[in-house]
């Protein structure tokens, strides 16, 4: 099963759907849906067949596949999984059609509730959420740090044209200011990446040097002096703190969230920004484990800051996009302060986060895309008694919140529980700073869903019709995820754990003494006491 080119099927795949459908007659609109939904349904399906293979005790990387691409530089066409990555695979490749299917009225809708027409067809918008998919999976299979990085960038090309597009009355705003502070940071990355190559030449004869490589298990085991350690480590860390995003850097989330799309918006949060979190679990710490220590009490502290930062301009927000825009900015904090614990629980607590986060976002987004559709309205104000008209849509948003805060029994929770705990053997006062963004994190959810969903019904929410059977089935099986993984969360921290411990072991940072009993046992059982 290893022999068969799995993740380079799977990335081509939607490529070649994606130009397909944008070849399609502009008056094809059904069948451009149709198709679009269809190839993202074959790929999802691969996807899972590719999964039952994977092997939780056998070999780090599996379905690997190393071919020279341009062989004058040392880049090679290398792919590959662990289990971090191909959980991270399996999200993209199941929100990708529940995206689709929820989405299928969006782009020949106005682009935003005050009357901006979309500047796209029907036809490119989906053959742009599937190149987005193909850069996607690239982006977590490439196991060549060059080839990462073209896929970091890649994606940023579909993104923008989406917001650009189909977003609302600023999309242009909006769009701009992701795409620059996004190539900032990309810039930055360039840099280091380039930097690695004559690092990674082996001596050879007498003084020479060999041929360099971006292959990343030839660059785990280099050897770089400190000092340009920190500069490499920081140049890669900006850009996924950018694209995670982290305060101070995370100003485009809130604009891009607003005027986008509620469906690419699921992938965008959901999904896009899990590579800056997954990016530096997987090279900052393991390429520059001296550098990361050294960086480390800076990045804890820029995490808590986004957690009650994020938190707090949450419960403030008039608008429902931006509100759970800010909250994203706070679970992202969780997220890093778990990767940089450096505690089994705490990144096996991140890693599971980075999962959990995209289905829980990506179901609240969605129910408020189609809160907004009802209601011709973004703002918190003109909903109210929602939930007398539209109770299953209530029903589903109050899950979905619930999941926001991390109610126990909700996948969230024990993902949150594992990076605190893990947190706070190592580093107690932010574990202890960290734990309030809990407390903000019931207030701005159950307020949302008071002035939302409670009360009378208000003024022009007199039509509001419940799901239809297309949005239960876009966003039902999410619900079905976040539950099930709230209640049994075991099967997947079995595939996380190994490649937690592989970081742990470059780090050479073994568990404190006293062992995170409680956290394990969270871990094992779920919501279950």
């Amino acid at each position: 099963m290893n022999d068969f080119p799995w993740l380079s099927v799977l990335i081509a795949l939607p490529l070649v759907g994606a130009v397909a459908v944008a070849l399609l007659p502009r008056d094809r609109e059904t069948l451009a849906k149709q198709a679009a939904f269809g190839i993202s349904a074959v790929v999802g399906v691969l996807a899972i067949v590719m999964a039952t293979g994977f092997d939780s005790d056998g070999a780090r990387f599996q379905f690997t596949e190393t071919h020279w691409w341009i062989k004058q530089f040392g880049v090679h066409w290398a792919l590959g999984v662990d289990g971090i990555a191909l959980t991270l695979i399996l999200l993209s490749v199941v929100l990708v059609p529940l995206v689709i299917l929820a989405s299928w009225s969006d782009a020949e809708r106005s682009g935003g509730v005050d009357g901006a027409p979309p500047k796209g067809s029907v036809k490119t918008y989906f053959a742009l959420i599937l190149a987005l998919e193909a850069a996607m999976i690239g982006v977590f299979a490439a196991t060549d740090v060059f080839l990462f990085y073209v896929f970091f960038e890649a994606m940023l090309i579909p993104v923008y044209f989406i917001i650009g597009f189909y977003g609302g009355p600023q999309r242009s705003y909006a769009a701009v200011k992701f795409l620059l502070y996004s190539l900032f940071g990309g810039l930055l990355m360039l840099v280091s990446v380039i930097w690695l190559f004559p690092l990674s030449a082996k001596p050879v004869g007498e003084g020479g040097l060999g041929h360099g490589t971006f292959l990343f298990t030839e660059l785990n085991t280099m050897h770089v002096d400190p000092t340009t350690a920190k500069w490499l480590f920081l140049g890669f860390f900006v850009a996924f703190a950018i694209k995670a995003p982290m305060v101070p850097v995370h100003t485009w989330l809130p604009d891009a969230a607003q005027q986008s799309p509620a469906g690419a918006l699921v992938l965008i949060v959901g999904v896009l920004d899990k590579v800056g979190t997954y990016g530096m679990l997987r090279f900052c710490l393991e390429l520059f484990p001296g550098a990361a220590k050294w960086a480390t009490p800076v990045v804890l502290a820029l995490a808590v800051v986004s957690v009650i930062y994020g938190a707090v301009l949450a419960i403030g927000q008039v608008d429902l996009k931006r509100l759970v825009a800010y909250t994203s900015v706070s679970h992202f904090g969780f997220i890093v302060l778990g990767v940089f614990a450096m505690t089994t629980a705490g990144q096996s607590g991140a890693a599971l986060y980075m999962i959990n986060h995209g289905f829980a976002t990506g179901a609240l987004f969605l129910l408020v895309g189609f809160m907004i559709v009802r209601r011709r309205s973004a703002r918190i104000s003109d909903f109210g008694g929602v939930q007398k008209k539209a109770p299953v849509l209530a029903g589903l948003f109050l899950i979905a919140g619930l999941a926001g805060l991390s109610m126990p029994g909700l996948s969230p929770f024990v993902s949150e529980f594992m990076v605190l705990a893990g947190t706070f053997t190592r580093h107690r006062v932010p574990a202890i700073i960290a734990t309030f963004g809990v407390v903000l994190a019931a207030i701005y959810i159950l307020w949302m869903y008071q002035r939302t969903m409670g009360g009378p019904v208000r003024e022009g929410n007199e039509s509001i019709l419940d799901l239809t059977a297309r949005e239960k089935w876009a966003v039902g099986p999410i619900i079905a995820v976040i539950i099930a993984m709230g209640v049994y969360p075991q099967p997947v921290l079995n595939i996380i754990n190994p490649s937690v411990h592989h970081t742990l072991a470059r780090l050479d940072r073994p568990d404190p003494a006293a062992k995170i009993h409680v956290a394990e046992k969270v871990a094992e059982n779920g919501a279950r006491p």
